[in-house]
Order: C-alpha cells, then structure tokens, then sequence
C-alpha cells in the first residue's frame, strides 16, 4: 500500500508539471521579460518534478509535506485565478484566467488528487506513539 501511494502521489505531481511545463511558452509570451507567467509555471513545473522524485525516493514525511505543499498551492492557484481577477502585485503578473480548458482541468484534478494523496501519506507516516510502561 505505501508503494501504491508513492506512485499514485508522484503520478499526480508528474501530471501537474507536465501540463505546465506545456502551457509555460505561451503564456510568458504576454510578458516575455521578467517575472511573467510562463516564469512561473516553469517553477510549478520544476517545484513538481523535484517534489514527485522525493517522494518515490523517500517516501518519508518530508517527501509528503513536500508533495502537499506544491500540490496544494497549485490547487489553490488555478482555482483562485479562475474565479477571482487578482491585479498584478509587484513583478507578478495578473493571471486571471476565467475559462476552463482542458489543460487547466487536468492540472487542477491532478493537483487535487495530489494533494488528498500527499495528505493521506503525510498522515500515514506520522511517527506512533509509544507505549510507556509503569515500573
């Protein structure tokens, strides 16, 4: 079962990069100096990849916190921007998007399913408590 839930989460954070990694080209066209949005979903991307590794590595409850966190705050971002049209702070671009395509969904299922996955490991891996014995 553990093994099942390394890959499963993996897969998932895998799927993530792979969708922004896609996507990141043509959406730093809109911005092609600075910080722009295709910058950013390269460092979803890397954030995922590095983070899918960790856990089918280690499986430990780093590599879950880890997998969580990037999972989660993808989640959080693509559903957010979807239905909120935040304006630029800073070097951050707006990046308000309010349609949903098939890219955008499937990164947002694989982030949410991550994110249930890591969050299950994460649980799962958390030390027991031991058994303390009167004298």
């Amino acid at each position: 079962m553990s093994m099942a839930l390394r890959v499963l989460t993996a897969l998932m954070l895998f799927i993530d990069a792979g969708v922004h990694l896609h996507l990141a080209p043509g959406y730093q066209a809109a911005t092609p100096g600075g910080i722009g949005q295709g910058t950013l979903f390269l460092l979803e991307g890397a954030a995922a990849v590095l983070s899918a590794a960790y856990v089918l590595v280690r499986g430990s409850r780093a590599a879950y916190a880890l997998a969580l966190a990037v999972a989660f705050s993808g989640f959080v971002a693509v559903v957010l921007y979807r239905y909120v049209d935040i304006p630029a702070i800073g070097p951050f671009p707006a990046m308000y998007d309010p349609v949903w395509f098939f890219e955008k969904s499937l990164s947002a299922v694989a982030e949410g399913a991550g994110t249930i996955l890591a969050a299950t490991g994460l649980i799962r891996s958390a030390p027991r408590g031991r058994r303390v014995t009167a004298p």
